[in-house]
């Protein structure tokens, strides 16, 4: 009786794994996007998708040999995934960031697991890594986080003062 009860639960706990899977599956090829955070009137970063990164980042497809920043001011992408530990240390200071640069640089994010192509095209192999994009010139990549949280704002800050505020 305890073999059979046992075997059961197993036998249902895979079947209730699979289902679980299958469900997710089915919700990424249903073509619904992922959910944008919200900004609110103080601030904060959007989540990115490839559409919308098309829309008002870089439309590489139509220009790809040819940085086109279509954005109205400079901005900062953090490049992170769900399961990275130094990536969920940066994202509250982002949040901050954001909110103390509210009207003077975008914050946004990119989910590496999701959007693949994008972590692709700009060539992130470890995480996390932040853009930083000037209204004119070159784009600049860094990766990695300083040992403390304050350490890490006043790196974030310096590099937006330097990399996008320095000429603008």
């Amino acid at each position: 009786m305890k073999k059979t009860f046992l075997s059961f639960l197993v036998v249902g706990g895979i079947l209730l794994g699979f289902s679980n899977c299958q469900a997710k599956s089915e919700n990424k090829n249903s073509g619904e996007k992922p959910a944008v955070s919200s900004v609110s009137e103080e601030g904060g970063s959007v989540k990115l998708t490839k559409a919308m990164f098309l829309e008002k980042v870089w439309d590489y497809e139509a220009s790809p040999k040819e940085w086109k920043f279509k954005g109205d001011k400079p901005a900062l992408i953090d490049f992170y995934a769900d399961w990275c530990g130094p990536c969920k240390i940066a994202a509250p200071i982002l949040e901050e960031i954001a909110k103390d640069y509210h009207g003077k640089v975008q914050v946004y994010k990119i989910d590496t697991q999701v959007e693949r192509e994008l972590a692709a095209v700009f060539g992130v192999s470890g995480i996390p890594a932040f853009l930083y994009i000037p209204m004119s010139g070159k784009p600049t990549m860094t990766s990695g986080i300083a040992r403390t949280k304050e350490d890490t704002k006043k790196m974030f800050a310096q590099n937006i003062d330097k990399l996008l505020l320095a000429n603008n």
